[in-house]
Protein backbone atom coordinates (compact mmCIF):
# COMPACT_ATOMS: atom_id res chain seq x y z
CA UNK A 1 0.00 0.00 0.00
CA UNK A 2 1.27 3.24 -1.11
CA UNK A 3 2.12 5.40 1.72
CA UNK A 4 3.20 9.76 1.91
CA UNK A 5 4.49 10.85 5.21
CA UNK A 6 5.74 13.90 6.66
CA UNK A 7 8.98 12.45 8.14
CA UNK A 8 10.49 8.99 7.76
CA UNK A 9 8.41 7.24 10.94
CA UNK A 10 11.51 5.45 11.70
CA UNK A 11 12.98 8.78 12.96
CA UNK A 12 10.71 11.15 13.54
CA UNK A 13 8.17 10.92 16.68
CA UNK A 14 4.74 10.97 15.67
CA UNK A 15 4.02 14.10 18.11
CA UNK A 16 6.11 15.69 15.76
CA UNK A 17 3.26 15.70 12.39
CA UNK A 18 1.53 19.31 11.99
CA UNK A 19 -1.79 20.68 11.15
CA UNK A 20 -1.21 19.68 6.80
CA UNK A 21 -1.71 15.78 8.06
CA UNK A 22 -4.02 16.34 10.79
CA UNK A 23 -1.72 15.27 13.42
CA UNK A 24 -1.18 12.25 11.81
CA UNK A 25 1.79 12.28 9.91
CA UNK A 26 0.45 10.78 7.19
CA UNK A 27 -0.91 12.50 3.71
CA UNK A 28 -4.15 11.06 2.06
CA UNK A 29 -2.93 9.31 -0.96
CA UNK A 30 -4.85 7.75 -3.59
CA UNK A 31 -3.33 5.54 -6.42
CA UNK A 32 -4.84 6.18 -9.87
CA UNK A 33 -3.89 6.51 -13.51
CA UNK A 34 -0.67 4.68 -12.22
CA UNK A 35 0.31 7.64 -10.15
CA UNK A 36 0.20 8.33 -6.46
CA UNK A 37 -1.64 11.18 -6.08
CA UNK A 38 -0.88 13.02 -2.47
CA UNK A 39 -2.67 15.21 -0.79
CA UNK A 40 -0.42 18.42 0.66
CA UNK A 41 -3.46 20.37 2.29
CA UNK A 42 -6.35 20.03 4.98
CA UNK A 43 -6.87 16.87 5.15
CA UNK A 44 -10.65 17.26 5.25
CA UNK A 45 -10.64 19.21 2.42
CA UNK A 46 -9.28 16.20 0.35
CA UNK A 47 -11.13 15.15 -2.70
CA UNK A 48 -10.45 12.67 -5.85
CA UNK A 49 -12.60 14.95 -8.04
CA UNK A 50 -9.59 17.72 -7.57
CA UNK A 51 -7.53 14.90 -9.09
CA UNK A 52 -7.07 15.95 -13.05
CA UNK A 53 -8.90 13.68 -15.46
CA UNK A 54 -6.64 11.74 -18.35
CA UNK A 55 -9.41 10.32 -20.37
CA UNK A 56 -6.77 8.34 -22.51
CA UNK A 57 -5.13 6.02 -19.43
CA UNK A 58 -7.31 3.24 -17.38
CA UNK A 59 -8.06 4.29 -13.94
CA UNK A 60 -6.35 1.61 -12.93
CA UNK A 61 -3.15 1.98 -14.59
CA UNK A 62 -3.07 -0.91 -16.40
CA UNK A 63 -0.67 0.01 -19.16
CA UNK A 64 2.20 -1.90 -20.52
CA UNK A 65 5.61 -1.19 -18.92
CA UNK A 66 6.84 0.38 -22.47
CA UNK A 67 4.38 3.14 -22.12
CA UNK A 68 6.44 4.84 -19.32
CA UNK A 69 9.52 6.32 -19.13
CA UNK A 70 11.25 8.81 -16.33
CA UNK A 71 12.95 12.31 -17.79
CA UNK A 72 14.89 14.57 -15.44
CA UNK A 73 15.55 17.90 -16.26
CA UNK A 74 18.38 20.58 -14.60
CA UNK A 75 15.44 23.41 -14.46
CA UNK A 76 12.01 24.26 -12.52
CA UNK A 77 9.70 22.41 -12.84
CA UNK A 78 7.54 25.60 -13.82
CA UNK A 79 10.29 26.43 -16.58
CA UNK A 80 10.13 23.16 -17.68
CA UNK A 81 6.52 23.14 -17.81
CA UNK A 82 6.77 26.51 -20.18
CA UNK A 83 9.78 24.93 -22.06
CA UNK A 84 6.83 22.22 -22.99
CA UNK A 85 4.01 24.46 -23.58
CA UNK A 86 5.69 26.20 -25.91
CA UNK A 87 5.21 23.47 -28.38
CA UNK A 88 6.98 25.41 -31.50
CA UNK A 89 9.98 24.91 -29.68
CA UNK A 90 9.97 21.81 -31.54
CA UNK A 91 10.22 22.80 -34.83
CA UNK A 92 13.69 23.58 -34.26
CA UNK A 93 15.60 21.93 -31.12
CA UNK A 94 13.50 18.69 -32.05
CA UNK A 95 13.39 19.22 -36.17
CA UNK A 96 15.62 15.74 -36.39
CA UNK A 97 12.50 13.90 -34.86
CA UNK A 98 9.02 15.75 -34.25
CA UNK A 99 9.57 18.17 -38.18
CA UNK A 100 10.70 21.27 -39.11
CA UNK A 101 8.62 24.47 -39.26
CA UNK A 102 7.47 24.28 -42.75
CA UNK A 103 3.63 24.42 -43.41
CA UNK A 104 1.12 25.92 -45.24
CA UNK A 105 -0.57 27.24 -41.87
CA UNK A 106 -0.15 27.12 -38.23
CA UNK A 107 -2.44 29.17 -35.70
CA UNK A 108 -1.87 28.51 -31.70
CA UNK A 109 -4.72 29.35 -29.71
CA UNK A 110 -4.93 28.98 -25.99
CA UNK A 111 -7.88 29.13 -23.16
CA UNK A 112 -7.57 29.04 -19.16
CA UNK A 113 -9.21 29.01 -15.91
CA UNK A 114 -7.83 30.11 -12.36
CA UNK A 115 -6.48 26.46 -12.53
CA UNK A 116 -5.63 25.30 -16.07
CA UNK A 117 -4.22 27.29 -19.39
CA UNK A 118 -4.96 24.86 -22.17
CA UNK A 119 -2.50 25.50 -25.45
CA UNK A 120 -4.54 24.22 -29.46
CA UNK A 121 -1.58 24.27 -31.97
CA UNK A 122 -3.29 23.45 -35.21
CA UNK A 123 -1.01 22.85 -38.49
CA UNK A 124 -1.56 21.80 -41.87
CA UNK A 125 0.45 20.60 -44.70
CA UNK A 126 3.28 20.47 -41.87
CA UNK A 127 6.69 18.47 -43.41
CA UNK A 128 6.30 14.60 -42.14
CA UNK A 129 7.96 14.27 -38.61
CA UNK A 130 11.06 11.55 -39.43
CA UNK A 131 9.92 9.76 -36.54
CA UNK A 132 6.56 9.05 -38.48
CA UNK A 133 8.26 8.37 -41.57
CA UNK A 134 11.27 6.04 -39.90
CA UNK A 135 9.20 3.43 -37.54
CA UNK A 136 5.37 4.63 -38.27
CA UNK A 137 5.80 3.87 -41.96
CA UNK A 138 3.98 6.93 -42.94
CA UNK A 139 5.26 7.46 -47.01
CA UNK A 140 3.54 11.45 -47.45
CA UNK A 141 5.61 13.96 -48.11
CA UNK A 142 2.76 16.49 -45.61
CA UNK A 143 0.88 15.77 -42.68
CA UNK A 144 -1.62 17.61 -40.74
CA UNK A 145 -1.28 17.87 -37.15
CA UNK A 146 -2.96 19.05 -33.93
CA UNK A 147 -1.92 18.82 -30.44
CA UNK A 148 -3.56 20.07 -27.44
CA UNK A 149 -1.77 20.84 -24.14
CA UNK A 150 -4.00 20.90 -21.07
CA UNK A 151 -2.04 22.20 -17.98
CA UNK A 152 -3.16 21.92 -14.30
CA UNK A 153 -1.27 24.78 -12.33
CA UNK A 154 -1.04 23.62 -8.81
CA UNK A 155 0.58 20.40 -9.80
CA UNK A 156 2.18 20.97 -12.63
CA UNK A 157 0.34 17.42 -14.16
CA UNK A 158 0.87 18.42 -18.35
CA UNK A 159 -2.13 16.31 -20.11
CA UNK A 160 -1.00 16.25 -24.03
CA UNK A 161 -2.89 14.87 -27.14
CA UNK A 162 -1.03 15.05 -30.34
CA UNK A 163 -2.62 13.70 -33.59
CA UNK A 164 -0.84 13.66 -37.05
CA UNK A 165 -2.81 12.98 -40.29
CA UNK A 166 -1.98 10.59 -41.85
CA UNK A 167 0.23 9.04 -38.79
CA UNK A 168 -0.91 8.40 -35.13
CA UNK A 169 -2.18 10.12 -32.23
CA UNK A 170 0.32 10.01 -29.23
CA UNK A 171 -1.66 10.89 -26.24
CA UNK A 172 0.99 11.11 -23.02
CA UNK A 173 0.92 12.36 -20.02
CA UNK A 174 4.12 14.40 -18.01
CA UNK A 175 3.73 15.34 -14.46
CA UNK A 176 6.78 17.68 -13.23
CA UNK A 177 7.64 17.23 -10.30
CA UNK A 178 9.97 19.77 -8.47
CA UNK A 179 13.24 18.21 -7.33
CA UNK A 180 14.94 20.79 -5.54
CA UNK A 181 15.04 24.74 -6.67
CA UNK A 182 17.03 23.73 -9.88
CA UNK A 183 15.88 20.22 -11.00
CA UNK A 184 12.57 18.67 -11.98
CA UNK A 185 11.68 14.63 -12.86
CA UNK A 186 8.77 13.90 -15.13
CA UNK A 187 7.78 10.33 -15.28
CA UNK A 188 5.70 9.77 -18.49
CA UNK A 189 2.98 7.62 -20.11
CA UNK A 190 2.50 7.69 -23.71
CA UNK A 191 -0.50 5.20 -24.58
CA UNK A 192 0.77 4.03 -27.70
CA UNK A 193 -0.89 1.18 -27.53
CA UNK A 194 -3.39 1.91 -30.18
CA UNK A 195 -0.35 2.41 -32.85
CA UNK A 196 1.25 -0.53 -34.86
CA UNK A 197 4.27 -2.45 -34.33
CA UNK A 198 7.12 -0.92 -34.72
CA UNK A 199 5.85 2.28 -33.47
CA UNK A 200 3.70 1.88 -29.80
CA UNK A 201 6.98 0.24 -28.63
CA UNK A 202 10.02 2.94 -29.88
CA UNK A 203 7.86 6.06 -29.69
CA UNK A 204 7.91 6.55 -25.76
CA UNK A 205 11.52 6.06 -26.26
CA UNK A 206 11.67 9.58 -28.28
CA UNK A 207 12.64 10.88 -24.33
CA UNK A 208 15.67 9.26 -24.41
CA UNK A 209 16.24 11.89 -27.68
CA UNK A 210 14.26 14.90 -26.43
CA UNK A 211 15.08 15.00 -23.23
CA UNK A 212 18.95 16.07 -23.83
CA UNK A 213 18.07 18.63 -25.97
CA UNK A 214 15.57 20.14 -23.98
CA UNK A 215 17.96 20.31 -21.22
CA UNK A 216 20.45 21.89 -22.88
CA UNK A 217 18.31 24.71 -23.52
CA UNK A 218 16.31 24.86 -20.16
CA UNK A 219 19.25 24.04 -18.13
CA UNK A 220 21.40 28.04 -18.26
CA UNK A 221 18.02 29.69 -17.93
CA UNK A 222 16.91 28.55 -14.88
CA UNK A 223 18.77 30.60 -13.01
CA UNK A 224 17.86 33.60 -14.71
CA UNK A 225 14.37 32.08 -14.39
CA UNK A 226 14.01 33.36 -10.38
CA UNK A 227 15.59 36.82 -11.30
CA UNK A 228 13.68 39.98 -11.57
CA UNK A 229 16.05 42.17 -13.87
CA UNK A 230 12.80 44.35 -15.37
CA UNK A 231 14.30 43.57 -18.78
CA UNK A 232 11.47 43.92 -21.46
CA UNK A 233 10.59 40.05 -22.18
CA UNK A 234 9.81 39.78 -25.90
CA UNK A 235 7.82 37.69 -27.45
CA UNK A 236 5.93 36.56 -30.71
CA UNK A 237 2.20 35.61 -31.08
CA UNK A 238 3.24 32.09 -30.17
CA UNK A 239 4.43 32.53 -26.93
CA UNK A 240 0.78 33.38 -25.68
CA UNK A 241 0.40 29.79 -23.89
CA UNK A 242 3.45 30.31 -21.80
CA UNK A 243 2.83 34.12 -20.80
CA UNK A 244 -0.79 33.41 -20.16
CA UNK A 245 0.91 30.12 -17.82
CA UNK A 246 3.35 32.44 -16.14
CA UNK A 247 0.58 35.17 -15.42
CA UNK A 248 -2.10 32.23 -13.88
CA UNK A 249 1.18 30.91 -11.57
CA UNK A 250 1.77 34.72 -10.18
CA UNK A 251 -2.21 34.99 -9.51
CA UNK A 252 -2.42 31.54 -8.22
CA UNK A 253 1.05 32.57 -5.84
CA UNK A 254 -0.58 35.79 -5.03
CA UNK A 255 -4.00 34.07 -3.82
CA UNK A 256 -2.20 31.64 -1.78
CA UNK A 257 0.05 34.38 0.06
CA UNK A 258 -2.81 36.18 1.24
CA UNK A 259 -4.07 32.53 2.65
CA UNK A 260 -7.13 32.08 -0.07
CA UNK A 261 -6.17 28.29 -0.84
CA UNK A 262 -9.62 27.21 -2.11
CA UNK A 263 -9.99 26.41 -5.59
CA UNK A 264 -12.30 28.62 -7.84
CA UNK A 265 -15.57 28.31 -9.07
CA UNK A 266 -14.69 27.94 -12.79
CA UNK A 267 -11.40 25.61 -11.52
CA UNK A 268 -12.68 22.10 -11.90
CA UNK A 269 -9.74 20.30 -12.21
CA UNK A 270 -11.01 17.05 -12.50
CA UNK A 271 -13.61 17.55 -15.03
CA UNK A 272 -13.96 15.15 -18.44
CA UNK A 273 -11.56 16.66 -20.77
CA UNK A 274 -12.01 14.30 -24.03
CA UNK A 275 -13.90 16.50 -25.99
CA UNK A 276 -11.45 19.33 -25.05
CA UNK A 277 -8.27 17.10 -26.03
CA UNK A 278 -9.88 16.55 -29.22
CA UNK A 279 -10.24 12.62 -28.79
CA UNK A 280 -12.25 10.76 -31.75
CA UNK A 281 -14.16 9.04 -28.76
CA UNK A 282 -15.72 12.13 -27.33
CA UNK A 283 -18.20 10.57 -24.77
CA UNK A 284 -17.15 10.78 -20.76
CA UNK A 285 -16.84 8.59 -18.77
CA UNK A 286 -19.84 7.83 -16.52
CA UNK A 287 -19.78 9.51 -13.03
CA UNK A 288 -19.66 5.69 -11.74
CA UNK A 289 -16.31 5.11 -13.35
CA UNK A 290 -15.11 8.22 -11.30
CA UNK A 291 -12.96 7.31 -8.29
CA UNK A 292 -14.26 7.47 -4.67
CA UNK A 293 -13.51 10.32 -2.02
CA UNK A 294 -10.11 10.40 -0.96
CA UNK A 295 -9.14 9.02 2.03
CA UNK A 296 -6.60 9.18 4.59
CA UNK A 297 -5.17 5.76 4.94
CA UNK A 298 -2.93 6.66 7.61
CA UNK A 299 -5.03 7.91 10.32
CA UNK A 300 -4.09 5.54 12.96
Amino acid sequence: MAKAAEFHPAVVPPHAASAFTGGSGFYPVLELYGYIWAWYGNPEQADSLLIPHIPFVPLEGSLPGYTQRTVRFDASSALSVENLIDLTHADFLHANTIGDGISQSDEVTVEWTSETVTRTRTVTQKSVAPIMRWIGGVRAKFQDFRAVLHVHLRSNVCISYPRFRPGYDVPNVQPFLPVGRYRSRCDVTFNTTAAPVPFRYLMPRINYIIQPQDNSVVRPQNQRYFENTGRRDLHSRFDKPGTRYRFQMEQLMARQLRGDMAYGADAEPGRHIGQLLGMDDLSSRPLSSRPGQVTNRQTG
